[in-house]
């Protein structure tokens, strides 16, 4: 499938600009405080559950009859190559976030560096609703002014970003970070129209997508 014509990039932000793997450390070990579960149990049984398409810290927590408890922001930093890949696509494209997060997300867009990249900034927090509902991807359409097949959502998720941006007409990208790279498509809605294993590898193909669109106008 053809990404020229692109004009919009929306990114998710957990496991896609940021490395969450200390955060969900920090979760299990919280889980797991004052029960008979190890680490080790938790972390295999968390992984096999990614593999069956579930959401894997959740589906473990219920395996083994524990409370899932808060997330710590606090743990996330970003991705080596999450500034270099902004920095590639910002004079290419237009940038926005869409992702599931607390409450403070720009503040925290703005503590790690990158809040200057993006000019729509949505989370569900502030709009009160979380993807996969599709009134959130259809705000950010509407607030970048742009119609869908214009966009491209980047995100970890197959549920929660690629599927729903499908459904909307949009084109995905799927980087295989996080935990969801243990997951795998069921169908076309949620097979991505092009998947990366880094950012380093989403901005390769992004710049190549843009000068072939450059290309059309020669």
């Amino acid at each position: 499938m053809s990404f020229q014509g692109i004009r919009w990039v929306f990114f998710d932000i957990g496991s896609t600009l940021v490395d969450e793997r200390l955060a969900y450390a920090h979760r299990i070990r919280d889980m797991i405080a004052g029960s008979e579960v190890t680490y080790t149990q938790f972390y295999k049984k968390m992984i096999d559950c990614c593999c069956e398409n579930q959401v894997g810290d959740a589906a473990a927590a219920a395996y083994f009859g524990l409370r899932r408890t808060p997330w710590h922001s606090e743990d996330e930093f970003l991705y080596d190559e999450a500034v270099p890949t902004l920095s590639k696509l910002s004079g290419q494209y237009h940038m926005g976030i869409l992702a599931n997060q607390a409450p403070g997300v720009s503040e925290r867009l703005r503590e790690w560096g990158i809040l200057n990249f993006f000019d729509v900034v949505l989370s569900s927090a502030e709009e009160e609703i979380a993807k996969p509902d599709p009134e959130i991807f259809e705000r950010a359409l509407q607030r970048a002014g742009c119609s869908a097949e214009h966009v491209v959502m980047v995100g970890d998720r197959l549920d929660n970003d690629i599927a729903p941006a499908k459904a909307l007409g949009m084109k995905t990208i799927w980087v295989r970070q996080g935990f969801s790279r243990f997951t795998h498509p069921v169908s076309a809605q949620d097979t991505p129209d092009y998947t990366a294993q880094s950012l380093t590898e989403v901005a390769l193909f992004l710049c190549a997508e843009h000068a072939l669109t450059d290309l059309e106008f020669v």
